[in-house]
């Protein structure tokens, strides 16, 4: 395929602007879909116009504006979405590349747990899951070239934190472990998942397919994460273990957003949805299909935290 045009839609969020970084170094000429529903916001316009400075282009279009979106989508090869919030706006999106009709590859806003296996998620947090399985049913429908990339946690909102909610850095003291804290999770750079994700726009072997990301040396149990953090740090915290029920059981009284991490959590570290199924046939792993890829080990990722 080359060298693709790449347009990414949704750039100046926490992994689109990873992924516009990605695309930058990789070559790819680079597109980045400059929405007037910014606004006010002089951090987004400023981000933009940086991805300028750095040999991108900026595509004014609207999720409000169809044609907009369709003229966008007819300057490039491949689609990167990384919109976050109301996902069914990429449905708007699907009807653009659709209609343009020269898009060799898509990838919808996916990255984190596989929605396809998600069917059974606790409300609220299950709403994200079935509205990007709504995505692609539509892209699976209109016939269009797909990547999904999914299968881990960022680090920036799961390992930082050592797992814990309404933080983002590493607790001082105390640490919640969940359960027994010895349930496997993947944690990832974001840096990394761009990187990942950027290497499959070319790559038939993962055309129409689910790339999971699992990189064995990112496989870690909350409670490793935490000794890691004890080692590097030097300070043993004090470790409050709570059985699901007693995770779950002040749910209802949150608030919306605090019942979907609640919830989200509960599937991470309780159930292990990132590593208590075995990948198939009809799917791919990121770092058998591409073994040059030297990953950020957690470790290392902690010692920002220092």
């Amino acid at each position: 395929m080359g060298k693709c045009k790449i347009l990414v839609v949704g750039g100046t969020g926490h992994l689109g602007r990873r992924i516009v970084k990605e695309s930058l170094a990789k070559g790819h000429p680079t597109y980045v879909l400059q929405r007037a529903e910014i606004g006010l916001d002089i951090n987004k316009l400023e981000m933009l116009l940086s991805f300028k400075d750095q040999g991108a282009r900026l595509v004014e279009g609207s999720f409000s504006d169809h044609r907009s979106l369709v003229d966008a989508v007819k300057l490039v090869d491949v689609v990167i979405s990384t919109v976050s919030g109301n996902l069914l706006l990429q449905l708007k999106l699907v009807q653009a590349i659709k209609e343009a009709g020269n898009v060799k590859r898509f990838l919808p806003s996916e990255f984190g747990m596989d929605p396809s296996r998600m069917g059974n998620a606790l409300e609220p947090g299950r709403v994200p899951f079935d509205e990007k399985m709504a995505v692609r049913k539509a892209i699976e429908e209109a016939e269009i070239p797909f990547t999904y990339v999914c299968g881990c946690c960022c680090a920036g909102w799961f390992a930082g934190n050592l797992g814990q909610m309404n933080t983002l850095v590493p607790p001082k003291e105390k640490v919640i472990l969940y359960g027994n804290g010895n349930t496997k999770v993947i944690f990832m750079d974001e840096d990394d998942v761009a990187t990942y994700a950027v290497k499959t726009i070319e790559d038939s072997r993962a055309l129409n397919k689910t790339v999971y990301i699992r990189p064995q040396q990112n496989i870690l149990s909350q409670r490793e994460l935490i000794e890691t953090w004890e080692e590097l740090s030097g300070r043993k915290l004090e470790k409050i273990s709570l059985s699901d029920e007693q995770w779950l059981a002040p749910m209802k009284g949150l608030e919306c957003d605090q019942q979907m991490g609640v919830g989200h959590i509960y599937h991470v570290f309780y159930e292990g949805c990132l590593t208590n199924f075995e990948i198939g046939e009809e799917a791919e792993e990121a770092s058998e299909l591409y073994s040059e890829v030297v990953c950020t080990p957690m470790d290392s990722y902690l010692k920002r935290f220092l």
